[in-house]
């Protein structure tokens, strides 16, 4: 069996804490983090996409490394991921919580503020979202179709217990 540490995908809803579980397992185990809207979003332009068969292209190339931590809410990417994945981390927190999160981070990146209200709209309709890649549904999809090492953790005291304990021993 593949060391489940080797090749991560983390993914989750908006403001559930994805990028914060990732810095800190990087740290732990010794590897870069990467951030999946930073492939998605156009540098520097947060906001505006990159064209989709290029960000596939370059997820693709990302996951063909022998190591890796990757992170997001892009269930569409996440499914190029879990080919090579050894684990598959859900972060599965109420919409509530994860549009507090987004609020207590606030605009980021230069979103506007019509567009940071955009994204707590989105971000509170992850379970009402149907037939779509970034929802609820379609995260239960691919981590029921996952047949690695999986974590699904449902509270902060979860996600806080998963990172303390993880480590390459």
């Amino acid at each position: 069996m593949p060391d489940p540490l080797r090749r991560i995908v983390i993914m989750g809803n908006g403001g559930a804490g994805k990028t914060w579980l990732a810095k800190r397992m990087a740290v732990r185990i010794g590897m870069e983090a990467v951030h999946l809207d930073d492939v998605y979003w156009q540098p520097g332009r947060y906001g505006i996409a990159r064209d989709k068969s290029v960000v596939i292209q370059e997820v693709k190339k990302r996951a063909d490394d022998d190591v890796w931590l990757m992170e997001g809410v892009y269930g569409w990417l996440v499914d190029v991921l879990l080919p090579r994945a050894t684990q598959l981390i859900w972060i599965d927190l109420c919409e509530e919580e994860c549009v507090a999160n987004i609020r207590a981070r606030g605009i980021q990146g230069g979103e506007s503020e019509e567009s940071f209200e955009g994204l707590v709209r989105w971000v509170s309709e992850y379970r009402a979202r149907k037939n779509n890649w970034n929802s609820f549904d379609g995260h239960l999809k691919l981590y029921d179709g996952f047949s690695g090492v999986k974590v699904r953790l449902k509270s902060r005291d979860e996600i806080a217990a998963y990172v303390r304990d993880v480590s390459r021993t």
